[in-house]
């Protein structure tokens, strides 16, 4: 019985063939990447490079070589946004502060740096029009004044209550009114379809561990034009080793220092090996729509199940979430997560501050009969509480 529910923290467990590709390198592959030409520094360059075009074949990428890979996607999310806005770019009296927009349900992983920027006065933050889900209102984005606009961030797939944005149409919008668009991935993947070439993405975060059930400590992004991001990090990246300076060509220009090697043999391992859902996703909608139904139950979710990814978020009217989620652990064995979740904007906008609440994240590993267990735990609890 599998009742480990907070894969939108980290995703467990991972198929066995990740663990077997990090041993594999640890005791018998060894190397560095792309720092010289003898057989076991060119395994390991492939390794990397492998990992690497399975991204942008995930992400709708045509050119891999734009996929850059950092230690998560709190790294990536810094590397774009103080490359897109670094020190002098809106100076008091000179240039005026650039304008950058976000859902109504943005991760601290993207508010905290963009709140640095805005207080360092290099850019201003604004909320995107949505609707009482926190999905983005279409409808309302005709209106907005996009002067001095730079930058619409998207949180593609909430990890509170699994809303998954229209990202495709708010990138026509954005296009429309010259604004570039980043979209934090990493909940989304794999589950929702992105296009990022075919949409206009220009920046493309993603995180290794979660969904796409890989190690932690691993992650990127994708840019469009990287020539417009400066970098954050400075160092050797084994080419144009004669300059002080960064390299022009990517991805070596994001990549300073030697990657996390093992890290990128299990990400790899796992994008190959990605495992058949043994539930269907209505499987998981049908068993929250029950959990909806059980009295003293509150589901968060999306008002379109269209638009709903495999995690939502609930609250119990006579418990706190704390306390839910400590009896289902000590009294069920149920393993989830209570609180804000890092995204207090997101609670702001569903109406969960500052309580939050309990978060179910389902995996591909869960059987029919383990979402059963679940609600039969829950409905447990309505009845006894």
């Amino acid at each position: 019985m599998n009742l480990y529910f907070d894969n939108a923290s980290t995703s467990f467990p991972k198929p066995p063939e990740v663990a077997e590709a990090m041993c594999r390198f640890l005791t018998q592959e060894g190397g560095t990447y792309g720092r010289a030409a003898y057989d076991r520094v060119l395994r390991a360059t492939r390794i990397v490079e492998g990992c690497r075009d399975a991204m942008a074949a995930l992400l709708g990428v045509d050119d891999a070589s734009k996929i850059a890979f950092t230690a998560g996607a709190t790294s990536a999310v810094n590397v774009v946004l103080n490359g897109l806005f670094p020190e002098g770019c809106s100076r008091e009296g000179q240039q005026p502060k650039k304008r950058v927009w976000v859902s109504p349900l943005e991760h601290n992983a993207v508010m905290r740096p963009l709140a640095r920027l805005e207080r360092l006065g290099r850019i201003t933050v604004e909320v995107l029009p949505g609707r009482e889900d926190g999905t983005v209102d279409l409808d309302r984005l005709a209106a907005l004044d996009t002067e001095r606009g730079a930058l619409v961030v998207v949180n593609h797939q909430s990890n509170v209550n699994g809303v998954i944005q229209p990202l495709k149409e708010i990138c026509a919008w954005a296009r429309s009114r010259g604004l570039c668009v980043m979209t934090d991935c990493s909940q989304s993947l794999p589950g929702a379809s992105i296009e990022v070439d075919a949409w206009g993405v220009d920046f493309a975060i993603f995180t290794g561990h979660k969904g796409l059930l890989g190690p932690t400590g691993t992650g990127g992004f994708f840019a469009r034009d990287p020539q417009r991001l400066e970098p954050l990090i400075y160092g050797g990246t084994g080419s144009r080793s004669d300059s002080f300076e960064m390299p022009d060509e990517w991805p070596d220009r994001f990549e300073a220092g030697t990657p996390n090697l093992v890290g990128l043999a299990g990400l790899g391992a796992a994008l190959e090996h990605r495992p058949r859902a043994a539930h269907e996703r209505q499987d998981f909608l049908d068993m929250v729509s029950a959990v909806a139904a059980l009295p003293g139950f509150r589901v968060y979710r999306a008002a379109d199940p269209g638009c709903q990814g495999e995690l939502v978020s609930i609250t119990h009217e006579r418990l706190t979430p704390s306390r839910l989620s400590a009896l289902l652990w000590e009294e069920y064995e149920v393993e989830t997560r209570a609180g804000l979740h890092c995204a207090p904007a997101a609670h702001r906008t569903i109406g969960t501050f500052p309580q939050g609440t309990v978060r179910l994240a389902a995996s591909p590993y869960h059987t029919p009969a383990d979402l059963e267990t679940l609600l039969g735990v829950l409905n447990e609890i309505a009845r006894k509480r």
